[in-house]
């Protein structure tokens, strides 16, 4: 039985199923419709609901719209990034609140003592960069989820992007997003994926 006779295991329809990953590509060019800033609050509400450690949500999103902000942003871009980040609809800097733990008590109230767990910053980084890292990966499908296409980036100078937008030095960078509608051109050729025979082990 091949996997397009083979019955569908998932719950989810398969219209669904190839928005959010099989026909889901990373764009690099964008139409010049814009990403509001509902859609950006839909996405959101959407994604808050992925698991983090002790419900921390470190996550943070700054949106730079304005051509000022992008041009604060620029330089720290690797020389391939800069182009498509200027003409984007959406960017978006993807940081962790390395001070999540001061919320906990709100958020994670059944363990009062979760926040003094978190008193050593070395620990409380650590765990601050793990999750937003999870909702990172949660972000991206829930762009996909409306329907809008990522353009995920990592080549920059985090330490510069951190100290050009966070100086307080609770935030640190993580990645760099551009969001909206794929443009021309915007995709090459899909590269292979691991089969589960690659991936998955049983004991």
């Amino acid at each position: 039985m091949t996997a397009a006779t083979a019955p569908d295991l998932l719950a989810l329809d398969r219209a669904a199923q190839d928005l959010l990953f099989r026909a889901a590509r990373t764009a690099n060019t964008f139409t010049d419709e814009p990403v509001t800033d509902a859609q950006v609050a839909a996405i959101h509400d959407l994604i808050r609901y992925g698991p983090t450690a002790y419900n921390g949500q470190p996550l943070r999103v700054l949106v730079l719209r304005s051509a000022a902000a992008r041009a604060r942003l620029l330089p720290h871009l690797s020389s391939s990034n800069r182009a498509k980040t200027a003409s984007a609809p959406l960017v978006a800097v993807l940081a962790a609140d390395v001070d999540f733990h001061e919320r906990l008590p709100e958020l994670y109230p059944h363990r009062p003592q979760a926040r003094d767990w978190l008193a050593d910053r070395a620990t409380r980084v650590e765990q601050a960069r793990f999750s937003a890292t999870l909702q990172i990966g949660y972000l991206l499908v829930g762009v996909r989820a409306a329907g809008l296409a990522a353009g995920p980036m990592a080549g920059f100078d985090a330490a510069g992007v951190t100290r050009e937008f966070f100086p307080d030095g609770r935030h640190e960078a993580l990645l760099v997003m551009n969001v909206g509608r794929p443009g021309p051109g915007s995709w090459q050729d899909r590269l292979p994926r691991l089969t589960t025979e690659d991936v998955v082990q049983t004991l």
